[in-house]
């Protein structure tokens, strides 16, 4: 029970870590191509389809392999996977923005650039960001469970449901509560975490109607 208590804050952990930092880049990313359109938007855009394409699971082990062993490392090599799935919402949101007549206002006052992108642009976009990232937070813990669960996660003292899962696979048929009781945590946050985003995208969806008894 304690290690099972220990591996779910390791992995939320790595899970928020993740969602923070991939929404941070991915919304700086995608707000200044979105904004700035042209040539800008096409490199930047390529470089957000470049890392769309690569395989997470294999680089992920490669990078955690090299680079990982800690839980923070460990989450900075997801992040640095899942940022471009944040940029395309954001550049989506902000292409749709920056034609609004409060945009061309700001412009007529004199307002610079960065102050449209960051004052005006990525508030009113924050509503299908912060779904993302929500969504961002399931993926981050199942794909940290994979990484542990081929050996390159968290590395003793450190644990993590994944690194329980992998350890306790040869006990399965003596001692199987180690066994499915981090599997169900690692469902059960999942699931969690994708009804909140189903919440969210209802209490941030402008086309919803509120219907009053």
């Amino acid at each position: 029970f304690a290690q099972v208590l220990r591996g779910t804050q390791i992995s939320l952990q790595i899970a928020v870590l993740v969602a923070l930092f991939s929404t941070l880049v991915g919304t700086v990313w995608g707000a200044v191509a979105g904004y700035f359109g042209g040539v800008t938007d096409t490199i930047m855009m390529r470089v957000s389809d470049l890392v769309l394409t690569l395989p997470l699971l294999a680089v992920a082990a490669m990078l955690a392999h090299n680079f990982g062993g800690t839980w923070w490392l460990i989450s900075l090599v997801i992040a640095g996977l899942y940022w471009a799935y944040v940029s395309r919402v954001a550049r989506g949101v902000v292409l749709s923005l920056r034609e609004k007549e409060y945009i061309e206002a700001a412009r007529a006052l004199g307002a610079s650039d960065a102050r449209i992108i960051f004052r005006h642009l990525v508030p009113n976009a924050l509503g299908a960001i912060i779904v993302n990232a929500t969504v961002l937070v399931a993926l981050a813990i199942l794909l940290e469970t994979a990484l542990s669960y081929l050996g390159f996660g968290s590395r003793p003292p450190d644990t993590s449901l994944g690194t329980l899962v992998s350890e306790a696979q040869t006990a399965l048929t003596t001692r199987p509560w180690l066994f499915y009781f981090p599997g169900l945590f690692i469902i059960l946050i999942a699931l969690t975490i994708n009804f909140i985003g189903d919440g969210l995208r209802d209490a941030f969806d402008p086309q919803q109607t509120k219907v009053r008894s």
